[in-house]
């Protein structure tokens, strides 16, 4: 059975073979910019957001200082990294979606259910993008909130990796499943009903976006990873039959 490191590294060695190529160079392009944009936001802002929070911590928590500043730093570094994430996927949603369509056909010979071509991909893409944030916003601010509660907030950063790892796999896994007219409520259920493949696979890209420089040349490799997933354990029967005798 595919897992995901297996996945990642198939998929990141598709897209740079002839053929695929072509069209990792613009979210790569994409990526660049706004994380550049992202990464001069936070070194001149990063220091100020983090003394404002810290003064909003009360009195008689003075002496939990020492845990405290961590878990706030660690806490904010994740609602940083999260709000960035979002941003670059809803602006390079688009090219994702189309490279995820020219992987499938490349390999594993099989046309996708909606193949709606560039142009019509990036409208739909940018709409279901809508739809994720509007799953993603309100449970993002609650998990926030908790953050900043004491007692509770020593849970947050395993929450906040929990919930980052299923928000990449969301991610990631509906750009095949929606190129294949997966509904999103649909394409939630077979991530549950899967959800260590789910969980692994969103936990590993959770991770490569982490790493500085190399994550840029990694993401569309993960892109083609979602899609073997996609394929060997999301996709039905009754797919793979109207896909055959398509």
């Amino acid at each position: 059975m595919l897992d995901a490191i297996t996945a990642l590294k198939q998929g990141t060695r598709l897209v740079y073979q002839k053929g695929l190529r072509r069209y990792i160079f613009l979210p790569i392009l994409v990526n660049i910019l706004v994380y550049g944009a992202m990464l001069g936001v936070v070194v001149n802002r990063f220091s100020g957001w983090l003394d404002h929070w810290m003064s909003l911590v009360p009195t008689w928590l003075d002496w939990l200082s020492w845990l405290i500043w961590p878990l706030f730093m660690i806490s904010l570094l994740a609602v940083v990294f999260f709000t960035f994430t979002l941003i670059t996927h809803l602006i390079a949603a688009p090219f994702y979606g189309f490279l995820a369509s020219k992987v499938e056909i490349q390999a594993t010979g099989r046309i996708p259910l909606d193949d709606r071509g560039l142009t019509k991909t990036a409208i739909d893409a940018v709409g279901r993008e809508l739809v994720k944030l509007g799953y993603i916003a309100p449970r993002a601010i609650a998990l926030f909130i908790i953050s900043w509660i004491p007692g509770l907030n020593l849970f947050a950063p395993l929450l906040w990796g929990l919930f980052s790892a299923w928000i990449m796999a969301i991610t990631y896994l509906d750009y095949p499943m929606d190129n294949n007219k997966v509904a999103f409520k649909d394409m939630r259920q077979r991530l549950t009903k899967r959800w260590w493949q789910s969980l692994s696979y969103g936990g590993l890209v959770t991770l490569i976006t982490w790493i500085p420089l190399a994550n840029l040349f990694l993401i569309p490799g993960a892109v083609a990873g979602a899609v073997l997933m996609w394929d060997q354990h999301y996709r039905t029967a009754r797919e793979l039959t109207h896909q055959g005798s398509a």
